[in-house]
């Protein structure tokens, strides 16, 4: 990574290829790109603020890539016939993926943290990042979600640090399979459950990140992530519970806050334990900072400083994210999009009272096809007698995706087992359904993936319920 090379990053402004290339960006390359939400003037303002960076932005035909020795940088789900697909084969130019160029810079620190799992892995890189920053590691940091202790007016999309080279904190990604490519000393495990692939290909993935990790951290209050925690050497697992005994780090005494949850951690090891004013709210969140907490403790983080440090941590983008009140009615933003996540999110949500109204948008037709009988039997289970659920067909952007999913047929089912339950078209006509139906006491939830736009449109439905 010494050489100074030129990226141009195709669909620069998604959760994954953002962080990279600001990362690229303060390594000394030279980036630039394209995105088609950028064409069709969609979250404006992210694009502004890489406009300011000076870094150029192209639209997505291909009138970027002029030079052969620019590298292309796209996910290995965009077709060849893409226009900057094309101009770069044209030109003879080399492609990556965005995990490839990721693992490259990842693979190349001393002291490395990936952090896998179907769920937490944000917030967990976002927990830990925030540990070790304050512990004075200067750790470079990769997230898919914003860290609100990272960001400030002038860095509104925080999503990546780049810190010094030896620290090296990421979120590694199972769903394109991806998750080989990283090489780390430590490897965190929070859970493996139906989402990207079948369970049977996560478990393939998931074996090996952790059997080629120096310490694995995993959580044994997960089945499946506990079961492959028996099959590695005992001497290299960190092993973290709530439920679950003989642990090595171990929360008890969970109480939650309306700005958060308190628990007491303890180390088996030492005997050491501190209590834990964690900010963010949700027993989920504390599988989330038991595994921030293990994997700081592996890298020399006493176990007393790593949990007040945690004290401060504030969050990460589209978790639980509280847009604001208006007519009493609150506005919460939430990137929940498999049934782990939402089962989570709603557990979380009826520790206090209210009423939710829930807008769930699939984030494809392949997870709706994959998980559609999960998620109808999460919805089934989760949603109280007084909730209600609307759903629009799913995020589509273009492309050649089957599109024979239905959020329809979902909503039929679990109209069926009782809960209240609507499909429309579109989100615009949900969003006016859950206007129409809200009262003092209600919380109206944004759920959903991979639409940035997801957060405009919660806060727009925060300004009409302000008129």
């Amino acid at each position: 990574m010494s050489q100074r090379k030129h990226y141009f990053f195709c669909g620069i402004g998604g959760s994954g290829m953002f962080p990279l290339a600001i990362l690229a960006d303060a390594l000394g390359h030279e980036v630039s790109g394209s995105d088609r939400a950028l064409d069709q003037g969609r979250t404006a303002e992210k694009f502004q603020w890489l406009r300011e960076k000076g870094i150029p932005l192209f639209p997505q035909d291909g009138s970027g890539l002029t030079q052969s020795d620019q590298v292309l940088v796209a996910s290995a789900a965009v077709e060849d016939t893409v226009p900057d697909v094309v101009a770069a084969n044209r030109l003879g130019a080399r492609r990556m993926t965005r995990a490839e160029l990721l693992a490259e810079m990842f693979n190349a620190a001393q002291n490395t943290v990936a952090v896998g799992g179907t769920s937490g892995k944000s917030t967990t890189t976002g927990m830990l990042g925030s540990i070790l920053h304050q512990a004075g590691l200067q750790p470079t940091i990769f997230n898919g979600a914003i860290m609100k202790d990272f960001s400030t007016p002038g860095n509104p999309f925080a999503s990546a640090v780049a810190g010094g080279p030896e620290v090296f904190v990421s979120e590694v990604d199972e769903s394109d399979g991806s998750i080989a490519l990283f090489h780390p000393r430590v490897a965190v495990l929070n859970n493996i459950a139906l989402d990207h692939k079948s369970m049977e290909e996560l478990r393939g993935l998931f074996r090996a990140f952790v059997a080629g990790a120096e310490a694995a951290v995993i959580n044994m209050d997960n089945t499946e992530s506990a079961a492959l925690a028996g099959e590695l050497p005992r001497e290299k697992v960190v092993t973290f519970a709530i439920d679950s005994t003989g642990v090595d780090l171990a929360a008890t005494g969970l109480s939650p806050q309306p700005d958060g949850i308190v628990f007491k951690v303890c180390a088996a090891d030492t005997g050491e334990s501190a209590t834990v004013k964690l900010g963010v709210p949700g027993r989920h969140n504390v599988e989330n900072a038991l595994a921030a907490l293990a994997a700081a403790r592996a890298l020399g983080v006493p176990l007393g400083a790593a949990a007040r440090h945690l004290e401060t941590f504030t969050g990460v983008g589209r978790r639980l994210d509280v847009v604001g009140t208006a007519g009493e009615v609150t506005v919460i933003d939430d990137f929940a999009h498999n049934p782990d996540k939402i089962a989570a999110t709603l557990a979380t949500l009826h520790e206090f009272p209210g009423r939710l109204l829930i807008m769930f948008q699939p984030h494809g037709y392949g997870p709706l096809r994959l998980m559609g009988d999960a998620l109808v039997e999460c919805f089934t289970r989760n949603l109280a007698p007084e909730d209600v659920l609307v759903m629009p067909e799913p995020v589509y952007f273009g492309g050649t995706v089957e599109r024979s999913a239905s959020s329809a047929e979902l909503v039929a089912k679990v109209r069926a087992a009782g809960k209240k339950a609507h499909a429309f078209d579109d989100r615009e006509t949900c969003g006016r359904r859950l206007l129409e139906l809200t009262k003092p006491g209600d919380r109206v939830v944004i759920m959903g993936a991979r639409d940035d736009s997801l957060s405009e449109f919660a806060a727009g439905l925060l300004n009409e319920l302000s008129c």
